[in-house]
């Protein structure tokens, strides 16, 4: 019998609605999401008053003309109309395409376009660029604030409906039968591709990170799960508030990352579970820990030094956008040893492999990391509209190439080693290297370039270019400020190489291809640039 159909025989009767549902008739009066905007004065919502506002949005935009099948954009900083919009699309059976707010209109129009997104909801401080970068949505709504700080006047005066216009009545909220493989929601991705991949979960994705994601991290009803991560990207959105709905726990939500309230809002909601950065830890290094101290932090590998920081356990776990939830992990009574990843949560299975030979290597080595599960459920379903990278990114017997170089070690856990060379992680965000280099050589003057990161001592990298310069460009400062230029038109801020190396030729590998390890040593050795 299609081992896929049997996995998703597990899932029969279950989706989203069903379990929001489940959990206001099991859970009323507890708290699912509390509110913790910067200047105060924020809401809670129980499970029964979440899934009432839930339906009532949902009932508003079907009314507004979304369908089963619909792809809705969502673009806002994390607040609580961004969280209940997600999960009033999934409840009539439309996607939510969450998108990053640091994104500029060239962007936009490309998340916009490509999903084949209907409408939008959206922010004051980012009306003007979502209704700029798509003209031919059919709708856009704004919420009335900035997740919680009021808009400027100009901000205020982009002349859309509001929010609060989208909400119905509950009973009149579309009702259908639950569809476990249906998409639910779709997030960009950056790999080592030209332009970000849309990457779709499924209603089964959602709930196979329900029911693992607690075990991983210890997720229990009591829990209290603080976000100050995006809900654009998976850690917020799964890693978090799925792990904590699987077990009718709390969401602390809050805009941004505080450092000056930190210990006061896990003291204040006796919040339990933290994903962390490693921003996160200088900005609370050195400060007085409470004694209602939380109990576990998510990382990527287990740290001693943050376990005495922030007088907690610190759980390592390993995961991506495409892999739903913690792919890797130390389960929440193992023993692995320091640095680690863990290994394979239940459910999935993984391989070291040669990227050159694809040969298995397990003698410590290093290699590509290959994950395996069933898509639309352990893994995501498929990049939206984009059958090169999904049969670039999956082998014929349905192995997930992640690009991230590994090492087996003792015990066999998986040590992280870097990721694809072509891919950056700047301050937690994902930066593909030749997309940026593509953008490069549209300016005249440009020969070739390379991109690769520089280190910084709070984001861990930063993008520069190497550029080699064609026949007749103009001079070094006219051609470094024309491609800045361009890539601050056209990129989100981040992606904007922060200076430009000019260089005769490039340091070369085998098969003549660049050598940019050698390019970073390089960069790191140039007077700083920021």
């Amino acid at each position: 019998m299609n081992a896929d159909l049997v996995a998703e025989f597990q899932f029969t009767g279950q989706d989203v609605p069903w379990l929001l549902a489940d959990l206001a008739e099991r859970r009323p009066d507890h708290p699912v999401l509390i509110w913790e905007p910067k200047s105060g004065g924020g809401r809670t919502w129980t499970y029964a008053e979440f899934w009432s506002d839930v339906q009532r949005l949902a009932a508003g935009l079907a009314a507004r003309g979304i369908v089963k099948g619909d792809r809705v954009i969502i673009h806002s900083d994390n607040s609580p109309e961004m969280v209940l919009s997600w999960y009033a699309c999934a409840t009539i059976g439309a996607a939510g395409v969450t998108t990053n707010t640091r994104s500029v209109a060239a962007e936009m129009n490309y998340f916009i376009t490509h999903t084949n997104a209907v409408a939008a909801i959206t922010q004051p401080q980012y009306a003007h660029t979502v209704a700029e970068s798509g003209p031919d949505l059919q709708w856009i709504v704004v919420t009335e604030d900035n997740s919680g700080e009021a808009p400027t006047p100009d901000q205020a005066a982009h002349g859309l409906n509001s929010f609060e216009s989208l909400f119905g009545k509950v009973d009149d909220c579309p009702r259908r039968d639950p569809e476990p493989m249906l998409p639910v929601g779709v997030m960009f991705t950056s790999g080592t591709t030209s332009r970000p991949k849309a990457v779709v979960h499924t209603h089964a994705n959602m709930l196979w990170a329900t029911r693992v994601g607690p075990n991983n991290i210890g997720m229990h009803p009591d829990g209290v799960y603080l976000i100050y991560l995006p809900f654009f990207h998976v850690n917020a959105q799964s890693w978090s508030m799925w792990s904590t709905l699987g077990v009718g726990g709390t969401i602390v939500l809050q805009p941004k990352f505080s450092a000056s309230r930190f210990w006061e809002v896990i003291v204040e909601h006796n919040v339990t579970h933290i994903s962390l950065i490693p921003f996160v830890f200088n900005a609370v290094a050195g400060k007085p820990i409470p004694e209602n101290r939380l109990e576990v932090g998510v990382f990527g590998a287990v740290v001693p030094p943050l376990e005495q920081m922030l007088g907690c356990r610190v759980l390592p776990a390993y995961g991506m956008t495409e892999t739903v939830t913690h792919a890797t992990s130390s389960g929440l009574y193992g023993s692995i040893p320091v640095g680690s990843l863990g290994k394979a949560t239940p459910g999935y299975e993984t391989l070291v492999v040669d990227p050159e030979t694809d040969e298995v290597v397990s003698d410590g080595r290093v290699g590509e990391l290959w994950l395996r599960g069933t898509r639309g459920i352990q893994l995501f379903l498929e990049y939206y509209d984009n059958p090169e990278a999904n049969a670039k990114s999956f082998t014929a017997d349905g192995w997930f190439k992640t690009g991230d170089m590994v090492r087996i070690g003792e015990g066999g856990a998986i040590f992280y080693t870097e990721r694809d060379k072509d891919m950056l992680k700047v301050g937690g965000e994902n930066v593909s290297s030749k997309e940026v280099e593509d953008l490069c050589r549209t300016v005249v003057g440009v020969g070739e370039v390379a991109i690769v990161g520089r280190s910084h001592p709070m984001l861990d990298v930063v993008p520069v270019a190497f550029v080699i310069k064609a026949a007749n460009a103009p001079d070094d400062a006219e051609l470094e400020a024309s491609v800045i230029d361009l890539c601050k038109k056209n990129l989100s801020d981040f992606k904007v190489p922060r200076a430009v190396y000019f260089v005769d030729d490039y340091p070369r590998a085998t098969l003549d291809k660049i050598a940019k390890n050698q390019l970073r040593d390089m960069a790191d050795a140039m007077p700083e640039p920021f």
